[in-house]
């Protein structure tokens, strides 16, 4: 079927700033005047139609009469929401919470390690029963997941704190069983090393213009290849190849390390936490600091 359409002046269907609708409303019978004209809008309010008249001559089972709404798009509908981060006051807060949260962690890890490097009767029964430090694994792993995949969960007090707590006792129970193989001056020095790291790369994720959180994704991507070179490092017992593993772990959580702490405080970047995520934030960081520390060891211990 054939449909002519009269309109009397142009209608620039590219504007940006309009949105024409265009309706077809069959003509019946004789007459060429439509006698109940309608609009529709997005936001359900009629507005006046722009009628076009059409030609009596045409057919009258082939003819249609068009109109032509005009439904003006605001900008309201198309900002996106403010971010939490710019009230300067909630985003301090945030971050200090995030801080004191990461300290308490940071200096349980450090009491259970001292328990486990000074105390000799944990020590000897730490290197007497080996299944100990393995079996401390899976516990880590599955407290992880949760605290990293169940948003509910770690939004909830007091069950986050909980969680968050046994998650730092659990991981501080292996980092001290592991720390029964190695002297106390090394595990002091990789400690004061760590520290030096963690500050120093804090000052320069503040500090800098670059972005990492844009780094998000090929940071995940060598995380995973530094898992698949570890599995190789440990069939293949060469001291090269376990130091290129120990450098390219410290050189991964370091940009973990930056991306996370940018991610923290928000504002100018790409991808920030929201500020309701202060656990997983301070989670974050703490396995990345945590990370440092075993990397950092290991080179020392090479």
């Amino acid at each position: 079927m054939k449909i002519d359409l009269e309109i009397s002046e142009p209608v620039n269907f590219g504007s940006g700033d309009h949105q024409y609708l265009v309706q077809k409303a069959a003509v019946k019978g004789g007459s060429s005047k439509v006698d109940h004209p309608f609009t529709y809008s997005s936001r359900d309010t009629p507005q006046e139609a722009i009628k076009y008249p059409h030609s009596k001559h045409r057919d009258a089972a082939n003819t249609y009469a068009v109109q032509i709404s005009e439904d003006v798009i605001t900008n309201e509908g198309s900002m996106a929401a403010p971010s939490p981060f710019e009230d300067v006051s909630i985003r301090r807060g945030f971050i200090v919470k995030v801080f004191i949260v990461l300290s308490v962690q940071l200096l349980i890890t450090i009491a259970v390690v001292s328990v486990f490097l000074f105390c000799e009767p944990v020590r000897n029964w730490v290197i007497s029963v080996p299944w100990f430090m393995f079996s401390l694994f899976p516990a880590v792993m599955v407290v992880i997941i949760v605290l990293a995949c169940c948003r509910d969960i770690r939004r909830q007090v007091p069950a986050n704190y909980i969680l968050l707590a046994l998650f730092t006792l659990l991981e501080g129970l292996l980092l001290g069983s592991m720390s029964v193989t190695f002297k106390a001056d090394e595990i002091l020095w990789a400690a004061g090393a760590t520290t030096v790291v963690t500050l120093a790369l804090t000052l320069f994720a503040l500090q800098t213009k670059w972005d990492f959180t844009m780094l998000n994704g090929v940071l995940f991507v060598l995380l995973v290849v530094l898992m698949i070179y570890g599995i190789i490092a440990i069939v293949i017992r060469s001291y090269w190849v376990h130091l290129v593993y120990a450098l390219l772990g410290t050189l991964i959580f370091s940009m973990y390390l930056v991306m996370d702490v940018q991610m923290m405080v928000g504002g100018r970047y790409h991808y920030e936490v929201d500020p309701e995520e202060y656990i997983f934030a301070a989670l974050n960081i703490y396995v990345d600091i945590i990370n440092l520390f075993i990397f950092i060891l290991d080179l020392i211990v090479r």
